[in-house]
């Protein structure tokens, strides 16, 4: 790693805040990335949900994120990013624990439900971390940052790929989520005690009529930009889903191969995050979000003419630099990548941020909720490809609104 690279990592890792929050993310992702993989492949052998349903679960658990975003990001700004964040943490241990304990496809829509709620730190999260950023480093922050929330990708999903195939997916999804609920309590209290307050509070009472009016007043290339990220949400949660029952179902590889595919894009997210963000920041944000989104597209409809363990593992690998440098918002427990991140962060004053993430992930969710709904119904009733190809169709079509409407701010925020 060259000199200056260490420098500015190391700068920004100084930062209590980026820290405590990429280490807590690390952790419960190495517990998920053991099981979310194969979750899909679960319900649907295990607790008995057809290919519709699970599209149906999926627009549960999405349409359900919709109600608290909004809240969340208004939450934020009003009485500091550190008390939302902490609650949040707290909703997000009883998921896991409902997981656990079902044994139909139905016992799992209050787990979805609840963690729709916890959804509503997640604007406090991306307004922490971008106010916790010095502007002219934060595409390689960001970088930096996804660095380290997705390296768990380096060997968990092929171990949980192992898990699966030695125990089934009954026993091996059990054990990942009874270890994923004691990431979230080690989470809790490093969170608790190490994130420091990056709101600025001012002594002004709570007007209700201001407040609704302040979260739809944004700039024009806010509203583009939503629009980008709720087509480019619906494009890729349309196949999301059901991407893994392709793979097994359809091309043929084992839960370990899967699992292989998966830790190889760990790989990739782990050691391209930085340079990605990085180039960003020298280039700008707008080339590399255009370039990548037009990769994905392609890539995802390419599935469908894969036809064995290596090609879809070069196919997924080019797919997954687009996403680790210029992927946008809309999937959860997804990172968004660096120059995207950026760029919001850069069009956003601190003391709006947490109101902004929020429209940007309702009105994302909002376009994207029925989204796995229709792919599920597609793939059962027409045929599993149809799914793919209309991905490309719209992926192409946000792609063309971000080319022509959005610019990089003259100058960016603080």
């Amino acid at each position: 790693m060259p000199n200056s690279l260490k420098k500015i990592t190391k700068n920004i890792f100084s930062n209590s805040n980026v820290l405590a929050i990429s280490i807590t993310n690390a952790l419960w992702r190495a517990c998920s990335n053991g099981w979310r993989p194969y979750w899909p492949l679960y319900l649907k052998q295990d607790l008995g949900a057809s290919i519709a349903m699970i599209g149906i679960l999926s627009t549960i658990q999405l349409a359900s994120q919709l109600f608290f975003q909004i809240p969340g990001g208004v939450l934020a700004d009003k009485i500091g990013r550190k008390k939302v964040i902490v609650v949040g943490t707290v909703i997000r241990l009883f998921p896991p624990i409902i997981y656990l304990l079902a044994t139909n496809w139905i016992h799992v829509v209050p787990a979805l439900l609840i963690e729709a709620l916890r959804s509503i730190y997640q604007p406090a999260v991306n307004a922490i971390i971008a106010d916790s950023l010095p502007p002219k480093q934060r595409g390689t922050g960001y970088g930096a940052y996804r660095m380290i929330t997705t390296s768990p990708r380096l060997i968990m999903p092929i171990i949980g790929g192992i898990a699966m195939d030695a125990m089934g997916y009954k026993k091996g999804i059990k054990v990942f989520l009874i270890a994923n609920i004691i990431a979230i309590l080690v989470a809790l209290y490093i969170r608790a005690k190490f994130i420091k307050e990056t709101l600025v509070k001012k002594e002004q009472q709570m007007n209700i009529k201001k407040t609704i009016y302040s979260v739809f007043d944004v700039p024009r290339t806010i509203w583009v930009i939503v629009l980008f990220s709720a087509i480019s949400s619906f494009a890729l949660r349309i196949v999301m889903p059901f991407i893994n029952i392709y793979a097994i179902e359809i091309i043929g590889l084992t839960n370990t191969q899967l699992g292989l595919v998966e830790t190889s894009i760990g790989f990739l997210s782990t050691f391209l995050s930085v340079p990605g963000g990085m180039l960003a920041d020298r280039v700008g944000r707008k080339p590399i979000i255009l370039f990548t989104s037009c990769i994905t597209p392609l890539t995802r409809w390419g599935i469908i003419f894969v036809s064995g363990f290596w090609q879809y593992l070069l196919l997924q690998s080019v797919n997954s630099i687009g996403m680790i440098i210029g992927g946008v918002e809309g999937v959860l427990e997804m990172v968004a990548g660096p120059a995207w991140e950026a760029l919001v962060a850069d069009l956003v004053p601190r003391e709006k941020r947490g109101t902004i993430r929020g429209i940007i992930d309702t009105f994302t969710l909002l376009v994207g909720a029925p989204s796995s709904w229709i792919g599920g119904y597609i793939w059962q009733y027409y045929t599993p490809q149809a799914p793919f190809q209309l991905s490309l169709i719209l992926g192409i079509l946000g792609v063309l609104i971000f080319s022509i409407f959005v610019q990089e701010p003259i100058k960016r925020e603080e």
